[in-house]
């Protein structure tokens, strides 16, 4: 069953940074070719630095991360500030208020501050709201920086529901679905195909935080595309978890391929 098309597929290099557009990418059971395979460790308080926490951390999408062919950096990542200038973690310690180090190896255990992102939406980004701690990763391979799963999917029909840019919610895979609202937490517990090989399965609706309302790169503020979901899509992604605002799916990796922008997508 054709379920749509793949019309946009994104790598985001170092975790919680801006990241780059591709017309086609090898994935394997982490996912996207070098998606998230780094992060920001906060060596103040050995957690992984990450926009949702948005009162510490919302100054990280100000700045974009891109996979270069040389590497300048010597780790094959080049960051890039919101003038265009290369930066390195000394300036990015500076910036963000907080001393920080690019790291490629996820430490065991590792967790992130996640805002309670009603608290957020209530009362603003510069409140001091209530924090949970997660634990990175927890349906994926080790080795990557990912929040769950190594792939997340939204469709065009989600993002006409919330009116929202697809920037804001940093998926994978934009797919383009002909159906209205949030088609794709049909998905759930289905596997889906992509391109000549690649396999998923879709694990759980993604559950939004602060993060789609912050200003990314040139996107201003945008408290809508939170509110959307929390309004029209709240589910239980996960037993013993409330229901939470959604959008999009994670997905695991069941057989690796290579993909393209334009590739069928259809359920297995």
């Amino acid at each position: 069953m054709r379920l749509g098309t793949v019309e946009r597929l994104r790598r985001y290099p170092v975790k919680s940074l801006l990241g780059e557009e591709l017309a086609a990418a090898e994935v394997d059971a982490r996912g996207v070719d070098r998606d998230r395979a780094r992060a920001l460790l906060d060596l103040g308080t050995g957690r992984i630095a990450s926009a949702k926490n948005p009162r510490r951390w919302a100054g990280l999408l100000g700045y974009t991360a891109t996979v270069t062919a040389t590497a300048t950096t010597g780790d094959g990542v080049a960051i890039t500030g919101p003038d265009g200038r290369h930066v390195d973690e000394a300036e990015l310690s500076e910036a963000l208020g907080r001393k920080v180090a690019l790291v490629a190896e996820c430490p065991p255990g590792a967790t992130i501050e996640r805002a309670v992102p009603d608290e957020v939406l209530a009362h603003g980004i510069e409140a001091e709201v209530e924090v949970t701690v997660n634990e990175l990763g927890r349906a994926a391979p080790a080795g990557g920086f990912f929040d769950f799963a190594p792939l997340h999917l939204i469709t065009t029909s989600t993002l006409a529901a919330t009116g929202a840019e697809a920037e804001r919610y940093r998926p994978n895979l934009v797919i383009r679905t002909e159906g209205e609202g949030y088609v794709e937490n049909a998905w759930v517990g289905r596997e889906l195909t992509i391109g000549p090989a690649l396999r998923l399965r879709v694990v759980v609706p993604t559950p939004r935080c602060a993060v789609p309302t912050l200003r990314h790169g040139p996107l201003p503020r945008s408290t809508s595309a939170l509110r959307g979901p929390a309004e029209h899509n709240r589910l239980v992604p996960l037993e013993g978890m409330p229901a939470l605002p959604c959008a999009g799916v994670y997905a695991q990796v069941l057989v690796p391929g290579r993909i393209a922008v334009g590739d069928e997508v259809g359920l297995g």
